[in-house]
């Protein structure tokens, strides 16, 4: 049967559950058959020069060629450790076109992260940057999955999650259902890694699906990026996370007549950075939640409920002992997980939160397991983070719990700590103040770039 979500602003809303569209496990007919439906002549990238459908459509069926010169097949495995752009784009298409199962490595991660990622994932050949097709000794596909991903380990070590085709396919056809997300003519300014959920499924698959122009910035620097949105007369939205915020407010300003919002996801923005973005360029900063294991939860798109956002059409979000619960059909992980992650048709997201029983609205409050016990008295570390953070002087900050409540600090003038404890001191009680400040010159990150809140990592950020 189908899912339904309780709209409060029109009703019931139906959208077909992933088994509905027809999708073989290992069919990659679906890569021609919905993703490269353009004409041939239609722009979809922009980076450097422009790429139409047609040139994509040719490249992915040489590479697709190359695959199974080797000794791809449907039903087998290919890992794909490349840097995004055109030539990993070519590459997962192709291998999706055998009908192979992808798994995706952020070539940003060390040796010993691939290492360790691919003694669980155990693909038979990894593609890397600059076309080489290497064998591994790993085996055919154990599960229906077409991708392959890691989580972000921000908290833990990463997990492996499952996406089958159908369910890609139904989040891309989820997103066209959202008001706000961009629409044929339009274009996405792609900062988010395509590597990740957020910028492969509402960046890529979304904009080859729908016809939205992908542009890629020359380069992560402020003038890239503004250069990107400024390349075009069409509007464009800037879709990224929130460490991207400060390259579009750095400098001084300039107009951006284009620009008609940007859509970050990931962890919270700092209320002084999103104050910036809007006094800037006067369009909403909006906001989506997810995971990598279900893909886009909620969003805000039009910053109206700050911070609160609306379940997408099709989703069902619940709260339970002050955790945020995801209705999901199967457990999304391949292998071992810990026990209770997916019970009886829920996913146990480890966030905190609340959902509102009359708008359904979802307010995130940050990790589940950031709040701890201070002599007896419940203490939330994002909140302790949220305040510290508004502090004039503080660029960024972690709360973590060891023992004793301890921050890490990026400051913009490290002798500042004597007046960062005053302000502190009238913004909290002495319970939830952190005992330690730590002063770091940056705090560490995954590669999707979220902040990395185990204890070991940051004690190490201390010294580097």
């Amino acid at each position: 049967m189908p899912y339904y979500h309780d709209n409060s602003l029109g009703g019931p809303v139906r959208i077909g559950k992933p088994s509905d569209i027809t999708v073989d496990p290992f069919d990659g007919e679906w890569v021609d058959g919905y993703l490269l439906t353009g004409l041939d002549g239609d722009v979809w990238l922009r980076r450097r020069e422009p790429v139409t459908v047609g040139a994509l459509r040719r490249l992915a069926a040489e590479r697709a060629r190359e695959f199974r010169e080797v000794g791809l097949r449907p039903g087998g495995a290919v890992g794909l450790r490349m840097s995004p752009g055109l030539e990993y784009v070519v590459n997962l298409l192709a291998a999706w076109r055998v009908g192979a199962q992808v798994s995706l490595l952020d070539h940003r991660l060390t040796e010993h992260e691939v290492s360790q990622a691919l003694a669980r994932i155990a693909p038979q050949f990894i593609a890397s940057d600059g076309g080489s097709i290497a064998a591994y000794p790993g085996e055919p596909a154990r599960t229906e999955h077409a991708l392959l991903q890691l989580s972000s380990g921000s908290t833990g070590p990463s997990k492996v999650v499952g996406r089958t085709a159908a369910a890609l396919v139904t989040e891309v056809e989820t997103y066209q259902l959202i008001d706000g997300t961009p629409q044929p003519g339009e274009r996405i300014v792609l900062l988010a890694s395509m590597v990740h959920v957020l910028g492969l499924v509402g960046g890529l698959l979304y904009g080859l699906r729908t016809g939205v122009q992908i542009v890629l910035p020359g380069a992560l620097t402020t003038d890239a990026i503004l250069g990107a949105v400024a390349s075009g007369p069409e509007p464009a939205t800037v879709l990224g996370v929130p460490t991207h915020l400060p390259f579009l407010t750095a400098g001084s300003a300039r107009p951006l007549p284009q620009l008609k919002r940007m859509t970050v996801g990931g962890e919270l923005v700092r209320q002084a950075a999103r104050q910036a973005f809007t006094d800037r360029y006067g369009v909403p900063l909006g906001n989506m939640y997810g995971m990598t294991e279900v893909g886009v939860i909620a969003t805000d798109l039009f910053a109206e409920h700050r911070p609160a956002l609306r379940p997408i059409p099709g989703m069902a979000v619940r709260e339970e002992a002050g955790q945020l619960l995801v209705a999901t059909a199967e457990s999304p992980y391949v292998g071992l997980t810990e026990p209770g992650r997916w019970v009886d048709g829920w996913l146990y997201t480890k966030d905190a939160g609340t959902v509102d029983p009359t708008t359904g609205l979802v307010t995130v409050r940050g990790r589940l397991d950031s709040q701890v016990s201070v002599g007896g008295l419940k203490v939330d570390l994002t909140e302790v983070e949220q305040a510290l953070t508004g502090l004039p002087g503080v660029v960024e900050a972690v709360v973590a719990w060891d023992g004793a409540i301890e921050a890490f600090l990026v400051l913009e003038d490290p002798a500042g700590v004597p007046a960062l404890k005053e302000a502190l001191a009238g913004r909290l009680a002495a319970y939830k103040r952190p005992r330690r400040l730590t002063v770091v010159t940056r705090l560490p990150r995954t590669s999707s770039g979220k902040l990395i809140r185990a204890v070991p990592a940051l004690r190490a950020a201390v010294s580097s």
